[in-house]
């Protein structure tokens, strides 16, 4: 055993001998046996202890844990907590409110004291334990594959991991280690209360399946080690994914580019959606039927345009991004050309106007109308337009929209409509309409950038006078 769990020390928890551990010691035999290993192995302790107070003994506890640590010359830190009324006034259950509190006592310990990790015995038959209970749930890959060596918990540090050295030893070789180290586990008789769900899988759902499979434990354990590697790969697949996807994150926000999502697999779409949950807001509990919302949006976009997420979180598109962020978050607006601080601009030709966001509005002369309708003809580029303004006798100028603009735009044979109705069906997002900017022969709308001309300045077979106007878009920032 000494050997083994010496890799697993330098190997697996990744630790040093040279900075100090956070040893979490409740007095059972697998924090002792936690403890005495990492002393015998030479690493720098730590000894923590919380009260939960559930117990009337449990003080007892405290001051075995305190007596322990002194015998062995280890520095010793005690805090505790009424965990029962504490559950009552968060709503959670007895067994959530006593991780919680004992977890935020240990990594503040860790970081008052500069300590590398929060080490914590968690055993084998623990990790059986555990996999049942997130099988229990429906949980994904992500539960079903267990608890990890050396692990990251957002919820109480970013920085500081959890190691937990024991995951390969059963409960019953650790009451060895301690007899065979003259170690005195406490017993906590909660251990046997069946009112926590843990205890009901430990005492009575094991035994029951261990009628079907006796070696459970074992299997359930290989079930554990084989999904860590398909996770990890996974996790391979899911970085690579969002490289390629991402185009923007901040505290608030994360913008996938909605191409790009919508040709990833269903369930590489989930898991992306549940990394962008998970960023924004670490501590959020996503559940299938979120993620499953998420996709129906990214692959019905027709039909879904924004979703509820949870935590707080929200999930829409807009052109050809799809967001998750929260609901207070600012959004870019960059994406689109934005006329603001002014209602309208007039325009010179030459001429150029400068936008938000370093768009730039531009319009020159053309001198050959035929070349004119060649280049409209095959033109890509909805941000840029030839116009015949043989019939143009208003000063032109960009405006932003007015109540009631109509507008007759190329291919409705010069009927108009409400502006607000072309905004709807050319699916301009909602909060870019107000300061879209609007090329205008006094207040008649002849160009509608990013989409459509006016029906009565297309370019014809007689067109002889041509303006040629474009918008560029802000330079890339790592061009």
């Amino acid at each position: 055993m000494t050997e083994n769990i010496e890799i697993i020390l330098r190997d697996e928890c990744r630790l040093e001998k040279d900075r100090p551990i956070i040893v979490g010691v409740s007095g059972g035999p697998d924090s002792l046996c936690l403890l005495e290993t990492l002393r015998q192995a030479g690493y720098l302790i730590i000894v923590a202890h919380f009260n939960h107070q559930l117990r009337p003994e449990s003080s007892q506890d405290a001051r075995m844990v305190e007596k322990t640590a002194s015998r062995l010359m280890l520095g010793c830190y005690i805090d505790g907590a009424d965990v029962r009324a504490h559950a009552d006034r968060e709503k959670l259950s007895i067994e959530e409110a006593a991780r919680n509190l004992r977890y935020q006592f240990l990594f503040k310990l860790a970081r008052e004291r500069n300590a590398q990790a929060v080490a914590v015995g968690h055993t084998a038959d623990d990790q059986v334990e555990t996999i049942l209970m997130h099988f229990l749930r429906g949980s994904a890959l992500n539960g079903l594959k267990g608890m990890s060596y050396r692990s990251i918990i957002k919820t109480f540090d970013f920085e500081i991991p959890i190691v937990r050295p024991l995951l390969s030893m059963w409960r019953e070789e650790t009451v060895v280690f301690c007899a065979a180290n003259g170690l005195r586990p406490h017993y906590d008789s909660s251990n046997d209360s069946i009112d926590f769900q843990r205890n009901r899988i430990r005492h009575l759902l094991i035994p029951n399946l261990e009628s079907y499979n006796p070696k459970l434990r074992e299997a359930v354990l290989r079930m554990s080690q084989s999904l860590k590697g398909d996770y990890a790969l996974l996790m391979e697949l899911l970085e690579t994914a969002w490289q390629e996807t991402v185009t923007d994150a901040d505290e608030n926000s994360i913008t996938f580019d909605a191409d790009l999502l919508s040709k990833c697999s269903v369930g590489l779409q989930r898991n992306l959606v549940k990394h962008a949950m998970q960023t924004l807001r670490p501590a959020v509990d996503v559940n299938f039927s979120t993620l499953e919302r998420a996709a129906n949006m990214i692959n019905n976009p027709t039909h879904f345009s924004r979703v509820d997420l949870k935590g707080g979180l929200r999930m829409f598109r807009e052109s050809n991004h799809v967001y998750v962020c929260t609901l207070d978050a600012e959004l870019p607006f960059n994406l689109w050309p934005q006329l603001t601080g002014m209602p309208s601009v007039p325009l010179s030709v030459p001429g150029q106007v400068e936008l938000a966001g370093g768009w730039k509005f531009n319009c020159e002369p053309w001198g050959m109308p035929v070349l004119a309708r060649e280049q409209a003809e095959r033109n890509e580029d909805p941000f840029q337009v030839w116009l015949d303004v043989r019939n143009l006798s208003k000063p032109l100028k960009l405006r932003i929209r007015h109540a009631g603009d109509q507008f007759a735009p190329f291919g409705l044979d010069g009927h108009s409509q409400k502006l607000s109705d072309f905004f709807v069906n050319a699916k301009i997002p909602q909060r870019a309409r107000e300061n879209w900017p609007l090329l205008c022969a006094g207040d008649e709308i002849i160009w509608v950038p990013g989409y459509r001309p006016a029906h009565s300045y297309r370019l014809t077979e007689a067109t002889k006078n041509v303006l040629y106007f474009s918008i560029s878009r802000p330079r890339e920032k790592n061009s």
